[in-house]
């Protein structure tokens, strides 16, 4: 014979009742029961913001004066030989848009249009790149003319 302990007698009135059905709340599907006890993610995007911050950027160097004459000299060759069309490759700086500093970049085409009026040149694919950016110049252009 099995001895009855108090905890027992309290829940045996309410043991062999059927389950409670509300007639205002539908009934919760399963999943949705299941997401209340989900993990809480407290920190969402702490870390994108931390791979963010340490993601390195550079400063643009400062040409140096030699540096700044060649340049001078290449975009003049350029200027004359646009109608040509000639292939050049163009190193420049671009600026981060989400901290200070920025990485350069290679670009590769043809130059369709020098705007000294905004100080910058026009690619035949639509990249504008502002001079005050251009680090260096290079194609076959400047080769044949700088011997």
């Amino acid at each position: 014979m099995k001895k009855e302990t108090g905890e027992q007698k309290c829940y045996d009135d309410i043991l062999n009742l059927p389950h409670p059905v509300s007639t205002v709340h539908p009934q919760m599907s399963m999943s949705d029961r299941a997401a209340q006890f989900s993990p809480f993610a407290a920190l969402t995007g702490h870390g994108a913001a931390i791979r963010e911050e340490a993601r390195l950027t550079e400063e643009m160097a400062d040409l140096d004066e030699d540096s700044r004459e060649t340049l001078d000299v290449r975009l003049a060759i350029l200027c004359e030989h646009l109608k040509e069309g000639p292939n050049v490759t163009i190193t420049y700086f671009e600026p981060d848009i989400r901290k200070s500093g920025g990485a350069c970049r290679l670009v590769s085409g043809t130059v369709k249009k020098i705007d000294f009026y905004r100080h910058s040149l026009l690619m035949t694919d639509g990249t504008v790149l502002p001079m005050e950016r251009i680090i260096q110049m290079d194609g076959e252009l400047f080769e044949e003319r700088m011997e």
